[in-house]
């Protein structure tokens, strides 16, 4: 994600800085001595309004990219530091951003990084991870005019966009609850990622200098590495409704609305499917009444993992056989990842017998080869679709540093005062 939004590559691990900070500098001044400006900085230095919505923790890597600058994706809060580190924790850094008035919108989870211990939280009763006593929630609120804080559905649908100018929205602690479960499990309710979008672009869209928005559907990638099909695609399907909600609300000819991932899975489609074979079922050929057999004999599904945690031998929180995402019943913790195992013993009974009931559970998780604890990313290009201005810039195969340099062409911050030759 820095690559994406400043359009410098560096290592791995880091957020917004060059490559001369080492992994895991404490030191502020050193970060600071090497910050890479980002898009959204450029924006709000510029007047434009700037906002990041995110179904992950809104200090998660790829939305923390935007506005923080550390040496260490993994300091979200002040709890997250090393002793002696003088560095800001990402929390801190979002609340504390100062260009033009400070972040616009930020809605997404990661509440218990922004609360004390002293404080519990609303929803769970548990206490904030917080060290140093701020109560971030707190200080957005009472930093900027027009602000509000929200933390549940109640909260969320109740903002007047006309005359809030400044809005936090944090629905977990942790990450927010899949899409699958949203409704059913999230104890005091959340907004769905393409209601968290709508309500930004109706804050962001009152300044008539233009505005920056990053929208990331950060559980598509948590439900792969769950090695759960189901979730991935009802997160992807939500993208894709946040997309369409995007595109209805702005102006082709105005707005440049990327769409794009940082990464891929090892997930793969198999088989001879015929068409409209319900791509969780098992494969079911052309012409056929019955499913596909492989070679011993044994139905298959048509989507598979090549490694995480469906690995039919016996781990140490399931029996041998099929995988269950094996969610917590009743209270549904935030974030849950499902069957995280430990431990695999290897594979004595061979594939187990599927029937398509039990494959297109939401809980079912797909074959794996190799027993991870949890899948691992791929390594094939990614798509880039773009409609816009200088969406036409996108073309054949490009390095991911190059959406920055677009982004930037669009909003005129590459364009330079024409010299009078003499």
């Amino acid at each position: 994600m820095t690559a994406i939004v400043t359009g410098v590559k560096t290592i791995g691990d880091s957020l917004s800085v060059n490559q001369f900070v080492p992994h895991g500098e404490p030191k502020a001044e050193v970060v600071n001595a090497n910050k890479l400006t980002t898009i959204l900085e450029q924006a709000k230095q510029r007047g434009l309004s700037v906002g990041i919505v995110s179904t992950a923790r809104i200090t998660h890597a790829t939305p923390a990219a935007t506005y923080a600058h550390t040496a260490e994706r993994d300091w979200e809060g002040d709890a997250d530091l090393p002793a002696g580190a003088t560095v800001p924790d990402i929390a801190a850094q979002l609340v504390d951003f100062t260009s033009n008035g400070g972040i616009d919108v930020a809605l997404g989870g990661g509440r218990a990084r922004f609360l004390p211990a002293s404080v519990l939280d609303p929803e769970y009763q548990s206490a904030g991870k917080r060290k140093d006593g701020r109560d971030l929630t707190v200080d957005w609120t009472n930093k900027h005019t027009n602000a509000k804080y929200v933390w549940d559905k109640a909260g969320f649908d109740a903002i007047d966009t006309s005359t809030t100018e400044h809005l936090l929205g944090l629905f977990e602690p942790s990450h927010v609850h899949y899409e699958a479960d949203r409704v059913t499990h999230d104890k005091a309710g959340e907004p769905s990622l393409t209601e968290m979008t709508t309500k930004a672009l109706d804050i962001l869209k009152k300044n008539q200098q233009g505005y920056f928005l990053m929208v990331e559907g950060g559980r598509i990638d948590h439900a792969h590495h769950a090695g759960n099909a189901y979730r991935a695609l009802t997160e992807t399907r939500q993208l894709a409704t946040a997309v369409q909600a995007a595109i209805d609300k702005t102006n082709p000819e105005e707005t440049l609305i990327i769409v794009t991932a940082d990464h891929s899975h090892v997930f793969t489609i198999g088989g001879y499917p015929q068409r409209g074979n319900p791509i969780l079922g098992l494969t079911q050929g052309v012409g056929a009444s019955k499913p596909d057999l492989d070679m011993l004999g044994l139905p298959y599904t048509t989507l598979n993992f090549a490694n995480g945690a469906g690995y039919t031998g016996k781990s140490n929180l399931q029996p041998e056989g099929s995988k269950s995402f094996h969610a917590a019943t009743g209270l549904w913790p935030s974030g849950s990842e499902g069957h995280t195992p430990s431990k695999f013993s290897a594979i004595r009974k061979g594939r187990p017998l599927l029937d398509n009931t039990k494959v297109q559970g939401a809980d079912y998780l797909q074959e794996a080869i190799i027993p991870l604890a949890a899948e691992t990313h791929g390594a094939e290009d990614v798509a880039i679709f773009a409609g816009g201005p200088k969406a036409y810039l996108f073309h054949g195969i490009v390095e991911q540093n190059v959406i920055y340099h677009v982004m930037a062409e669009a909003l005129g911050f590459n364009k330079q005062e024409a010299v009078n030759e003499p």
